[in-house]
Order: C-alpha cells, then structure tokens, then sequence
C-alpha cells in the first residue's frame, strides 16, 4: 500500500496544542475497499464525489482519532500542547485545525488545512 498520509489534529485554546497525530497507513479500509462498499449497493459514484474516511486511530494513545477517543469517553484527560492545559471535550470558542500531507523521498505535497470553531448550541 503507498497511502502513507501523515495526519496532524490542533486544538486551539488560549494555549494552542497538537492533540494527536496519525497515519494513512492506519486505515482499516482501503479507498479502494471504501469505494466498492460505497457501490456495491447500486449507488452510483461520479467525477467529483468525495469519499470521507472518518476517523484514522493510530496504534498509540497519541495517535487517536478523535477526542472522544482520546478522553475514553471522558474517563481521561488530554493533555492541549506544552501549556499543561488539560480537557476531556471541547468547549465552545475552541478552534479545531487538521492539517495532513503526503512524503516521499524528495517530495511532500500538503493537502492545506480544515479548521472550524466549536459555536455554542442555539437556545431553543
């Protein structure tokens, strides 16, 4: 398999820390499996339709794919960066940034970055 895609997810606080990085190579699916999954039931698949992976846990606590991952479902705190601030969820104001790219011998391509910001819920 050549889907070797370095993977880097940030919260971003009053104190900015990398919460987990991981790999492609941790897929349980391949695209290739995916795409057949996504079809095989009949469901047609176009130029320019994406398919999203979900999330890529690696093999070592850091490398979790998600914070509900990292906290245990809130049994755990995740250490935010090098500032000693620690969170079990996200809260509202909190930036999330995930950057990843790909890297060879004489190459690396980067796929940007995906950021948002956690909003608190409307008032119903």
């Amino acid at each position: 398999r050549n889907d070797h895609f370095s993977l880097e997810a940030v919260v971003s606080t009053q104190s900015t820390g990398i919460v987990s990085r991981s790999n492609f190579k941790h897929m349980y699916w391949s695209p290739r499996q995916q795409l057949v999954h996504h079809s095989v039931t009949g469901c047609n698949m176009r130029p320019g339709d994406l398919l999203g992976s979900g999330t890529i846990s690696g093999t070592e606590d850091d490398q979790l794919g998600c914070m509900l991952e990292l906290c245990w479902k809130g049994t755990r705190e995740v250490k935010l960066g090098e500032s000693g601030e620690v969170r079990k969820f996200l809260k509202d104001g909190d930036d999330v940034i995930m950057t990843g790219y790909a890297q060879g011998m004489g190459y690396r391509v980067g796929f940007g970055e995906c950021s948002g910001k956690v909003l608190p819920a409307n008032k119903v």
